[in-house]
């Protein structure tokens, strides 16, 4: 791991990680090659943006929801092998309803991923409730949904879901993320320090990045 990239789990204590890929509760239905434990690593400059972006959600009784940040190459790899099988559509109910497998490859699933550079996540939201606890906010589609209705600006959502899309980007732009339109929740850092670099180093904790 380069010395400028940073694990963010301990660095935004208040935000809920729930890396997806670390898992089997993704589309690809198995924990993902590189993912060998559960972190959220960003370059610096991008580290220090979600922590403006964390607080300023917390300021309006939100928390953020960090489902992925930095992807091993290998780990975008092993989507497009999984993108390639096409006997294989277990994960398809929850992920790929309207759409036939064959046709992920190109617009949802691509060969290099800017996840790769450390200066893109995916994030949603939760909000605190009366009772102090932490509620998942209906952002109309599930994570890593391969449909129409992830587009951020989609109004077939409907109007609660469209101001819960947008708030989340204006907590995002207090940390200098911009979103990419046809996922409402990808984001990228809008000055990259490696925009045409892309990483190939496992996520797992050794004595060597725990910094």
């Amino acid at each position: 791991m380069p010395n400028d990239f940073i694990i963010v789990n301990d660095l935004v204590k208040e935000a809920h990680f729930d890396i997806k890929y670390y898992g089997k509760d993704n589309f690809v239905g198995t924990p993902v090659d590189g993912y060998d434990a559960p972190l959220c690593v960003l370059q610096k400059r991008a580290a220090e943006g979600l922590v403006k972006a964390s607080n300023a959600a917390l300021k309006e009784g939100y928390r953020l929801k960090i489902l992925d940040c930095y992807r091993p190459q290998r780990a975008v790899s092993h989507f497009v092998r999984w993108a390639s099988n096409l006997a294989d559509t277990v994960t398809k109910t929850h992920y790929y309803p309207n759409i036939p497998k064959s046709t992920l490859l190109g617009p949802y699933i691509a060969e290099k991923s800017g996840h790769s550079r450390g200066a893109t996540l995916d994030v949603t939201l939760e909000k605190r409730s009366a009772e102090n606890t932490w509620e998942p906010v209906d952002m109309g589609t599930p994570f890593d949904f391969f449909d129409p209705l992830s587009h951020t600006v989609n109004s077939e959502v409907g109007e609660s879901v469209l101001q819960n899309r947008q708030r989340l980007i204006r907590y995002m732009q207090a940390g200098n993320f911009v979103n990419y339109e046809l996922e409402w929740w990808h984001f990228s850092q809008q000055e990259q320090v490696y925009p045409n670099t892309y990483f190939d180093f496992p996520l797992q904790l050794t004595t060597d990045n725990t910094r």
